[in-house]
Order: structure tokens, then sequence, then C-alpha cells
């Protein structure tokens, strides 16, 4: 199946860059570009886009509110977001999350890894390297969100078997399903299990946003090195 891609950039050289880049793959294809998150939005639903990379910073809606739009409305349930930083860990990153993007990537990446970004996204996975989850807790300590024991927020845990919030855990974490599976002493299938179940009771469009209900609700907490 072809990847249909979206190009929201306010940068028309970036943008035929990732064109030329994109299009020479067989199982992709640029189907669109946006040079601000308004037009984003449109195409995403027009082209019937599987994954949008956006840029954060666009003039009128910025990338922040095109993600929130996509992901809240049902026709796009199937779109995916990565958001495109000048840095990896970028001041906006957990706001990204939090409006419904799968993760981020910087615009200084290597072809390989915006092309792998692409099929992670388009494969439904979230795009949280170790090194970024790290940046992740640290934007929530610099904003003070390391967690909220309201009963509301702890709640939403409730829901949960015990090996599905261990899982939860390792998601937040940073770490992939087979290295989760080593952990726990599993096999990678049954953790893909409880990493599904896990986000159908939380409601979650896909890992990135595990990770943000994990930190949030209080499960897991930040800590500096």
């Amino acid at each position: 199946m072809t990847i249909r891609v979206l190009l929201a950039d306010d940068q028309a050289l970036l943008r035929s860059a990732f064109r030329v880049l994109v299009d020479s793959e067989p199982d992709m294809e640029i189907v669109g570009e946006a040079s601000d998150g308004a037009q984003a939005v449109r195409l995403a639903k027009s082209e019937s886009a599987d994954v949008v990379l956006m840029d954060i910073r666009m003039p009128g809606t910025d990338g922040l509110a095109a993600t929130r739009m996509i992901s809240d409305d049902p026709a796009m349930s199937h779109v995916r977001v990565v958001m495109l930083t000048t840095f990896e860990v970028d001041e906006y990153v957990v706001q990204s999350l939090r409006a419904g993007a799968s993760g981020f990537l910087g615009k200084g990446a290597e072809p390989d890894e915006l092309l792998g970004a692409i099929r992670i996204a388009a494969a439904g996975e979230a795009l949280l390297s170790p090194a970024a989850t790290k940046g992740l807790i640290a934007r929530f300590l610099a904003q003070g969100d390391g967690g909220d024991d309201s009963p509301a927020r702890s709640e939403r845990l409730d829901a949960l078997t015990g090996r599905e919030r261990e899982v939860l855990v390792q998601v937040a974490g940073g770490h992939s399903n087979d290295e989760i599976a080593e952990r726990l002493e599993v096999s990678p299938l049954t953790v893909k299990t409880h990493v599904n179940r896990a986000m159908a009771k939380l409601g979650a469009r896909d890992r990135a946003q595990l990770v943000v209900i994990a930190y949030e609700s209080g499960l897991v907490r930040p800590r500096g090195d």
C-alpha cells in the first residue's frame, strides 16, 4: 500500500527537497503541499493523507493548531502527524503531543531517518526515541507538569490491568516493543497486544498519546539524571 504524504511547511525550498526524497520511494507519494496550517488541514482531508509532515512554526494557523484540528476531526482519525522541529527537542514538543502528533523529527535529520519516520507513523507507532523522551521529560519538569494526582487524572488508569500499567510505564520510557518484551520476559506480540488494549481503554490515538497520559496521570514521574 502506498503511503500518502502531505508536506506542510512555509519554506518552499524545504518542501521541494522533501518532495524529491519522498517521491523517490516506491511505497510513498506526495499528495499535496501546504504553506500554512489551515491549508494543511484542508488538504489532509481532501487528499486523504496518511501522514502529514507538519512544521510547528508557520504563519497564520501554526502547526500546533492544525494538528489539533486534524486530531479532533473524526473523519481524519487515520491521519498521523509528524512534527518537524528545528531541534529534536523543541519548546513545543509537549504541546505537539498533546495536540495529537505521533511524534517529532528534527529538520536536520538524515534522509533515511525522515523516510523511516514516515513509515513508522503510517504504521501507527510513535516517534519517541530515548533521547527525545528524555527531552520530553525535561519539558514536563520545566513546565511543572510532573503529574497530576487529582482523582480525575488517576481514574483514567483504573481500567488498565496490572500488566498493562507495567507496559505503559515502559512505553513512557521510550522503549520499543522488542525492548519491553526483553525487560518483562514476554513476547513482542504480547507487548503489542497490551499496548493496543491500553490505547483502546485510554482513548489514545497512538503510543505518543500514551506517554502523555502516563505523565499527566502521575503513573510516571519525571526525574533528573
